[in-house]
């Protein structure tokens, strides 16, 4: 679970630090935070045989009680597509494209037949997106494994807060929306309520009270 760490701005204009727990795999709708399945544990992703790399670019898995498999994108049972698919550990590789619903990772392997023939098939993560709505990973969403401009959250106690749906259908009502995306936190406008870690080339995000 990635977490990023949050600035409120208080009535005397200094800044306390809460954290904010970004939806990752287990943290999203899909997963639990509004009215969806649970995901399964990364171990339980397997090889299918399909495809000349597991899951890679542009594949699509299925969505099961225990487990995800690789399958065509043509069969009645494709239900997310690969957006982007990295080798190592999420929090060692590339971010996940904005948009993803969620993460599927994948624990090594070796099986009986593989992407390259060597038997292995490495530990790696794959960005998946649902061929069909809801997706969570859009703004205000209330899931995905990022925070992005749109998003909704709310106060999770003990110094946290955590996305949930900005249109209310979540576990929880919406308290601050996420409005823009900059540099520093100097650049959010006076209104700012909150200031969110968001990662990438405009890392802060600028979150006003709805």
């Amino acid at each position: 679970m990635r977490a990023s760490s949050v600035f409120r701005r208080s009535a005397g204009g200094t800044a306390a630090l809460l954290l904010v727990t970004a939806a990752l795999a287990g943290c999203d709708r899909w997963s639990g935070a509004g009215a969806a399945e649970p995901l399964p544990s990364p171990a339980s992703t397997r090889v299918s045989g399909y495809g000349t790399v597991f899951l890679a670019r542009g594949e699509c898995s299925s969505f099961g009680t225990t487990s995800f498999t690789e399958v065509p994108c043509s069969s009645e049972r494709a239900a997310a597509r690969v957006t982007a698919r990295h080798d190592g550990k999420v929090a060692d590789g590339p971010a996940c494209p904005a948009t993803t619903d969620f993460v599927l990772h994948i624990s090594e392997s070796r099986p009986a037949s593989d992407e390259d023939g060597d038997g292995t098939v490495p530990q790696g993560y794959a960005c998946m997106r649902r061929l069909e709505p809801p997706h969570p990973g859009d703004p205000g969403g209330g899931g995905g494994p990022r925070t992005i401009v749109g998003d909704c959250v709310y106060g999770a106690g003990r110094g946290e807060v955590r996305e949930t749906a900005c249109d209310g259908t979540g576990e929880k009502p919406p308290e601050y929306q996420v409005t823009s995306a900059v540099t520093a936190r100097s650049a959010c406008p006076s209104v700012t309520a909150l200031y969110v870690q968001l990662g990438g080339a405009k890392p802060v995000g600028c979150a006003r009270p709805v």
